[in-house]
């Protein structure tokens, strides 16, 4: 009966020991993720915009121009105001700029915004993404001139 009963606390002790490597291990592997996420993104530009003054006026929108680059619907050269409204680009034809025939873009794809501070572009929850010098953006990020964004197949250069 002794001899039963220690060799079960031996079991259920390396049972406990062996559940808590497991344990350890999926902490690890966690933190070790994580920490690759944190280390891959590109460093955003904040959007947040210093407040007006009192007694000053707003500062009138920045505006641009959207040149096509390439694009299987699109003709090369051909150009697209950014001015005093935003401009929605994506398959359906609801959008400013309406790119039907790239398989790659979601209906609504991306907004440019022009703001006080120069032309956001800003991700609509794409399928595949929008991508800006290549590097694919999940918020909205300030365009500087000329900065490549890909929408689907369709690549347009920013010109302020």
């Amino acid at each position: 009966m002794i001899l039963a009963s220690t060799t079960l606390e031996e079991v259920l002790l390396v049972l406990k020991i062996a559940f808590l490597v497991l344990l350890y291990a999926l902490i690890w592997r966690i933190l070790r993720t994580v920490s690759r996420e944190f280390r891959t993104q590109p460093a955003q530009e904040s959007f947040i915009m210093r407040p007006v003054a009192a007694g000053m006026p707003a500062r009138e929108p920045v505006g641009g121009r959207l040149v096509v680059q390439e694009s299987p619907v699109l003709e090369d050269g051909e150009e697209y105001p950014v001015e005093s409204t935003p401009l929605t680009v994506g398959r359906g034809g609801q959008n400013d700029v309406a790119i039907e025939g790239d398989e790659f873009a979601s209906a609504r794809h991306v907004r440019f915004e022009p703001r006080g501070d120069g032309v956001w572009v800003l991700d609509l929850g794409s399928t595949n993404g929008t991508y800006v010098n290549g590097i694919r953006i999940d918020g909205a990020r300030r365009l500087a001139q000329g900065d490549i964004v890909r929408v689907g197949e369709t690549e347009l250069r920013f010109e302020p």
